[in-house]
């Protein structure tokens, strides 16, 4: 400022007054910020930043079709009791893991212990009749060596005897006619009892058969009482409490088998023909990102009405049991057919906001190209759109914006 202009400022504004203070505080101010500016503008530039690059590669990948499905258990089978009766005993719960033949739940067996004896004392006295002992091992015997049978055969032949001596003596004038009639008609009379006495141990004999059918099925409803597992698997709900009474045919636990596992994909008509049976099948869970592999086993015969859809259904294992049965899965169907892609490391590939891009290097800078992704094969993706191969890519990018400087080295 020259000195005329100080001498009007003077005039003006004398020495003491508040605007005069507010001028001297903000002269130091001024002069300390553009010196501030000044170092800032004489600060060396960032130097460039060394990243890998790569490029985008030629690969061939099978064709895939993309499908969602469920999860399903290889059986399900609601356990039951074949007889009624009181629960006594529940030896799982929800969850529990069991295997084949092991019991499940138990009645109370008392009723069918006392039924048992009573059939067993019903065998013995079917047996008796036949004159079999308690201690004798075979039900058979012969029909002519029974008692009613032995003395009917003694009566028929008194009765033959009579009637021969009869007609003896009638021929020496010695008895009447009369007398010899009445042999016979005794002698008819006993051979037809002893065809009675045949007769009544042929029904001894279906009686005690049935005393033993009787027997088995008394004993078999003792050995009913306990609910045994049909085979290897887990409880998916338990359906009874210990105390109470069941009639036959009552749930009492659900049982699935989870390995291996049924997953179950609807898939397009349009993608029917090209499905076969021993085709892979890649899928991931919902809410787990490790991908699970299984074979299609089973394909429906026909195309639903409904839906347009054909059902198939692939095996998965699960020996672990780390999948549940239920749960929604995404799944790839490998067809065999290959296809040429464009494909790049996983690694180059940025995701943010839902948008995929990767960087590049021109001309010393960071170039962003938005990128459409498709499948995934080890390490590396396909890009659908947004790359040509030979296209540099760098390697984990990282924090690199576009128009930053980088050197670029392989």
């Amino acid at each position: 400022m020259n000195g005329a202009g100080e001498m009007r400022v003077r005039e003006r504004f004398e020495i003491g007054s508040p605007l005069s203070f507010v001028v001297l505080c903000l002269a130091p101010l001024a002069g300390g910020c553009d010196s501030g500016s000044r170092a800032a503008s004489a600060a060396p530039a960032e130097p460039p930043r060394v990243v890998h690059v790569t490029n985008a590669i030629e690969g061939r990948l099978p064709r895939t079709i993309a499908v969602t499905g469920t999860l399903a258990a290889d059986d399900l089978a609601v356990l039951s009791f074949k007889v009624p009766g009181r629960v006594q005993a529940i030896d799982v719960d929800l969850g529990s893991r069991v295997q084949k033949s092991q019991p499940i739940a138990r009645l109370d067996p008392t009723d069918f212990r006392l039924r048992l004896e009573q059939a067993k004392a019903f065998v013995q006295q079917a047996r008796a009749r036949l004159g079999l002992g308690p201690d004798d091992g075979d039900d058979r015997v012969d029909p002519e060596k029974t008692p009613p049978v032995r003395q009917a055969r003694a009566t028929r032949d008194e009765a033959r005897l009579t009637r021969d001596r009869n007609a003896a003596l009638l021929d020496q004038k010695l008895v009447s006619q009369s007398q010899l009639d009445a042999a016979d008609a005794a002698l008819l009379v006993a051979e037809s009892r002893c065809q009675d006495a045949l007769e009544e141990v042929k029904e001894r004999q279906a009686l005690l058969v049935q005393r033993r059918s009787e027997l088995e099925i008394t004993r078999q409803q003792l050995d009913d009482t306990i609910l045994s597992a049909p085979g290897d698997g887990s409880v998916r709900i338990r359906q009874a409490a210990v105390g109470e009474y069941v009639t036959a045919g009552s749930p009492i636990v659900t049982l699935v088998r989870v390995d291996p596992l049924r997953l179950r994909l609807p898939v397009p008509e349009r993608h029917a023909p090209g499905v076969t049976t021993g085709q892979r099948v890649r899928f991931t869970v919902e809410g787990e990102s490790k991908p699970h592999e299984g074979v299609v086993a089973r394909i429906s015969p026909s195309i639903s009405e409904q839906n347009r859809t054909l059902l198939l259904e692939a095996e998965v294992p699960n020996s672990d049991g780390e999948m549940k049965p239920g749960a929604f899965a995404r799944a790839e169907i490998v067809t065999g057919i290959e296809d040429t892609v464009v494909l790049v490391p996983a690694s180059a590939v940025v995701v943010f906001a839902g948008l995929e891009k990767v960087l590049s290097v021109r001309d010393g800078r960071v170039v962003e190209k938005p990128i459409q992704t498709g499948r995934r094969s080890g390490e590396h993706v396909e890009v659908t759109e947004g790359l040509a191969v030979g296209d540099t890519v760098v390697l984990d990018p990282g924090n690199l914006v576009g128009g930053q400087p980088v050197t670029a080295t392989p």
